[in-house]
């Protein structure tokens, strides 16, 4: 915890600044925010002023820090690599930050895409993890979790390497999906993101790996 002190404190900051920007433009912001959307980009769920504002960061704080006292008390956590371990750091505040911008700018009548947004940094995210995959080590926070993996370092080892490929393309899906927002595209990849290795790493099981 000390090694990333700062880091953890400048994150915080940044996940909870969103509600310093909606204090600011409170006047100008309706009673009533939309805060989902629909793959068609037409929102489908809103929220009071004051959830919208305050509730949310609040709720992706708590996500950012129970996701690090999991990690720094996994029984593994020295298999966490810095770089692996950066890049949770920076996953919720910059999801808090964007999301926040998006959701303010429609409420104040601003046309933007937020399916265009939501695919471009999911896919961007997905090609970076996709990439660390390979060099991800055993743990039982961080990785693909099956019984399989964690019960063999080499099912685990090889699992990732192909995971890493199978998430690098799935995320060139989602930013070639901004584009398009079709579900036919955005669920489907998800289905073989999850379904792929974990199908590869039972078959190395049962062939004894």
């Amino acid at each position: 915890m000390k090694k990333y002190k700062s880091t953890l404190i400048l994150t915080s900051i940044i996940t909870l600044l969103p509600i310093l920007i909606g204090v600011l433009l409170w006047p100008q912001l309706p009673d009533s925010i939309a805060t989902h959307f629909n793959f068609g980009n037409t929102a489908d769920g809103w929220s009071s002023k004051v959830f919208a504002v305050f509730g949310l960061p609040v709720i992706l704080l708590a996500v950012h820090w129970l996701s690090i006292v999991f990690m720094l008390n996994d029984p593994k956590k020295k298999n966490i690599g810095d770089k692996i371990f950066g890049l949770m750091l920076w996953v919720v505040p910059a999801i808090s930050l964007i999301t926040s911008v998006l959701i303010y700018c429609n409420a104040l009548g601003y046309t933007l895409s937020t399916g265009l947004a939501a695919n471009l940094l999911l896919g961007v995210l997905l090609i970076v993890i996709g990439n660390l995959l390979p060099k991800c080590k055993q743990s039982y926070t961080v990785g693909i979790k099956l019984p399989w993996t964690l019960s063999s370092e080499e099912n685990w080892n090889r699992t990732h390497r192909l995971a890493g490929w199978i998430w690098v393309l799935g995320g060139a899906a989602y930013i070639v999906n901004a584009f398009f927002l079709s579900k036919w595209i955005f669920i489907p990849t998800i289905i073989l993101m999850i379904g792929i290795p974990t199908a590869y790493s039972f078959v190395l099981y049962r062939k004894g790996v």
